[in-house]
């Protein structure tokens, strides 16, 4: 039996996909989140074989880092997106983060069982609506997908969770309750966001948030 995670910003679509997969013989629904960061720490906390996320789900971290940072410290865990983004830039990002399905949500619910089933055997597994080309390919395996986001990787695990809560106007208190952190621990991975990145004040870091895809807002 595989336990899964679902990931997802609304409650009555976690449900139903958590319905369609408990009626699997071989899945089951080990929990649900709302966030990027909750799921995260959700894969953290261990128990979990595989994670279908959505790409937005905001306020906080965008999918698309939520899927790199499981799949660098967590690499044994499939991933399956699920998402609205129909957009190739997104595919490509995401496959390139560490996904290894990628599911449309207009699709069929078929496409969400094909894709468990796959992942758990070690295959990728893209929705049956999703084309990609020899360039998308090559774009995927490039490194120069992830260019832009040398600084942020430069960020130690801890100060990468913070992150999005700062850039979202987060208090140093409601970081720590969340993380579990004393608000000095937050206020040092503060100065070493605004000190590794350059930046210089919270627009500034805002701005490289949004730039980057960093948060969904």
């Amino acid at each position: 039996m595989y336990n899964v995670l679902v990931a997802d910003d609304h409650a009555v679509v976690r449900e139903g996909i958590a319905y369609l997969i408990n009626q699997q013989t071989e899945f089951q629904v080990a929990d649900q989140t709302a966030t990027g960061s909750d799921t995260y720490m959700r894969v953290e906390q261990g128990g979990i074989d595989i994670v279908i996320l959505d790409l937005s789900m905001p306020p906080g971290e965008s999918g698309i880092i939520t899927t790199q940072r499981i799949h660098t410290k967590f690499p044994q865990v499939k991933i399956i997106i699920l998402s609205m983004h129909e957009e190739q830039e997104y595919i490509n990002q995401a496959i390139h983060n560490g996904a290894m399905a990628y599911i449309l949500k207009s699709s069929a619910d078929t496409e969400i069982i094909n894709a468990l089933k796959a992942v758990v055997a070690g295959h990728q597994y893209l929705d049956s609506n999703v084309m990609l080309s020899k360039a998308d390919l090559e774009e995927i395996n490039s490194d120069e997908v992830a260019v832009e986001l040398t600084g942020f990787a430069s960020l130690s695990k801890r100060e990468q969770e913070v992150f999005p809560f700062v850039a979202l106007g987060y208090s140093n208190k409601e970081i720590a309750e969340r993380l579990f952190i004393s608000t000095k621990t937050v206020e040092a991975h503060k100065a070493n966001i605004s000190r590794k990145l350059h930046l210089k004040s919270r627009a500034d870091l805002i701005r490289y948030a949004v730039h980057h895809h960093l948060i969904d807002l």
